[in-house]
């Protein structure tokens, strides 16, 4: 995967490969599947961060919830525990979707149990020529920040572009993307990372060999 760019937080500077929103929150943990992950999102300010670098949340709103998380630590550390939570629960289940393996029913119930609670503030609201999901509860909830994540869940998980979700291939990556290409053969998250590295890694695999010859 590339590397974030050097910011005040490497939430507010991750590259953004997984091609919709829910992916490229569980793309929040660098080197997922190596020795030595590295988390992205350690507080409820770097959540914060990371979604209004995703462009779910304005200016204005971040500003609200970092004066909140601020004056109550405990809910905001319930509330980004909650997210982590979610965001495991949707790895869980899309990393073994793109290994064409059921996902883990454990997982699923999680995600579910999550999901039901910020369910239970949705409405449909009249929009330009069609209806859409808001949220109907506390703006100010410090966890309503997860709704829009949960919300791209399911719209992956009950859209035809369930079968187009990968896993990167690069070595310890683990990061998930949508398939988008013309042939669905992508292998890596992104070609000048984790592509570039395979194919450097097969060609000194080549020269190795070779020169066993």
């Amino acid at each position: 995967m590339p590397k974030t760019s050097k910011t005040s937080s490497r939430a507010a500077g991750i590259s953004l490969l997984g091609g919709l929103l829910c992916l490229d929150f569980v793309n929040t943990v660098d080197w997922r599947t190596s020795d030595k992950p590295e988390e992205i999102l350690n507080t409820y300010l770097d959540l914060v961060d990371w979604t209004c670098h995703v462009g779910a949340l304005n200016d204005r709103k971040a500003r609200r919830f970092r004066r909140t998380a601020a004056r109550l630590p405990d809910r905001a550390a319930a509330a980004f525990e909650q997210a982590i939570q979610l965001r495991e629960a949707i790895y869980q289940i899309f990393a073994a979707l793109a290994r064409t393996k059921p996902p883990p029913r454990s997982q699923l119930d999680k995600f579910n149990r999550i999901l039901s609670t910020l369910l239970s503030c949705a409405r449909i609201s009249p929009g330009p020529g069609r209806f859409f999901w808001s949220w109907s509860g506390d703006h100010d909830a410090l966890e309503s920040i997860l709704w829009p994540v949960a919300w791209s869940a399911v719209e992956l998980l009950t859209s035809d572009d369930l079968g187009l979700v990968r896993e990167c291939r690069g070595g310890g990556c683990g990061w998930l993307f949508l398939d988008k290409s013309r042939s669905r053969r992508r292998h890596w998250c992104d070609m000048k990372g984790c592509g570039n590295r395979a194919k450097a890694r097969r060609y000194y695999e080549r020269l190795k060999s070779g020169s066993h010859s």
